[in-house]
């Protein structure tokens, strides 16, 4: 350890990797579900009888939304299967392939939906009938939606307290991509209403539909920067991605304590699933030990950080000297400075 962190004031209490359960999970997502199916069929029956370009593209906001839920539903049920032969680490990173189809897919193809009708209704000018049913719809629409978004708002707010984080760095950084998909799929929802409504409102006022146009358009163009925040998000978790630093500076420094450590070499973390982490760190243990001494101190020290921190899925020790140079050196390039001392 570096005279350096050794000076870093320690952390009073541990970082809890580990997310609120698949409980809760599951219910953001069903109200979501719920709320966006229900609004859904309000929309496309609005935009159908009055013929609003922006209702139709919120309509195929809303299916978009549905079609991401059950992804996000199926993401959780299989990515909870156990390690197996053929996937020894388990399955915990398909959720993030089912959210990436969804961000992806999904949500692209809102877009592209909004942004045809969006260019269609502006050139070709069409007019709509019976505006006035579009505005109880958009209020009604937009108090579905706020109660799904408080559940997702709810949720995030316990995983930032558990995980000690501002919303910036949690959405920054996100675990699970089910709460960030559902907070901002609710998020855009809510601002695409708000759009639909001025574009309908203005239409009204002024009898264009280049404004009705505009909205759609608008709507494509929120659809796509969502999707390209939750498609970046899972991209990261798919590569791998460390766990939270505090986190890994807890273990060095708890590893650094042990009698049988001299010091800690490298120390390598990947999340593997919301609330399984692996874990591998070199380590040089004292000169004295022996074989066997090794054999029980790597035991011991297993048990005792999976007992301390139950998100470590795998746990991987090597006994590995501090003053080997091409080690030291991979360690910097890495963390920008070496772990251990000279």
């Amino acid at each position: 350890m570096t005279s350096a962190d050794q000076q870093a004031p320690a952390l009073q209490t541990p970082v809890a990797p580990i997310s609120a359960g698949e409980g809760e999970s599951s219910l953001t997502v069903l109200l979501a579900l719920a709320a966006n199916l229900g609004v859904g069929l309000l929309k496309l029956a609005a935009g159908l009888i009055t013929g609003s370009a922006a209702l139709l593209s919120e309509a195929a906001h809303s299916a978009g939304d549905c079609t991401t839920e059950v992804f996000l539903l199926v993401a959780q049920k299989r990515s909870q299967r156990p390690a197996d032969r053929t996937h020894p680490f388990g399955y915990g990173k398909e959720r993030y392939f089912w959210s990436m189809l969804a961000a992806v897919a999904i949500f692209v193809s809102g877009a592209a939906f909004s942004f045809y009708q969006g260019v269609t209704t502006i050139i070709d000018g069409e007019e709509s009938t019976m505006i006035w049913i579009n505005y109880p719809v958009l209020l009604l629409a937009a108090v579905l939606e706020g109660i799904s978004l408080r559940q997702a708002a709810k949720q995030m707010h316990g995983e930032t307290k558990r995980l000690r984080q501002t919303v910036v760095q949690y959405l920054r950084t996100p675990r699970d991509p089910t709460v960030e998909s559902v907070l901002l799929e609710d998020s855009a929802a809510i601002i695409g209403l708000l759009f639909a409504g001025i574009g309908v409102g203005l239409h009204q006022l002024t009898g264009s539909a280049v404004y009705d146009g505009a909205a759609s358009i608008a709507i494509g163009l929120l659809l796509l920067t969502v999707s390209g925040t939750l498609a970046r998000a899972c991209k990261n978790l798919l590569i791998g991605v460390q766990a939270d630093p505090r986190f890994v500076r807890e273990i060095e420094a708890w590893l650094e304590e042990q009698p049988e450590v001299d010091d800690v070499v490298d120390l390598l973390t990947m999340l593997t699933g919301t609330d399984s982490i692996l874990l591998c760190a070199r380590v040089d243990f004292i000169d004295e030990a022996s074989g066997d001494d090794l054999e029980q101190a790597c035991v011991r020290l297993d048990l005792e950080l999976r007992e301390k921190w139950p998100s470590l899925d795998e746990i991987f020790l090597q006994p590995a000297p501090r003053k080997h140079a091409g080690m030291r050196e991979r360690v910097e390039q890495r963390y920008g400075r070496a772990l251990a001392e000279e």
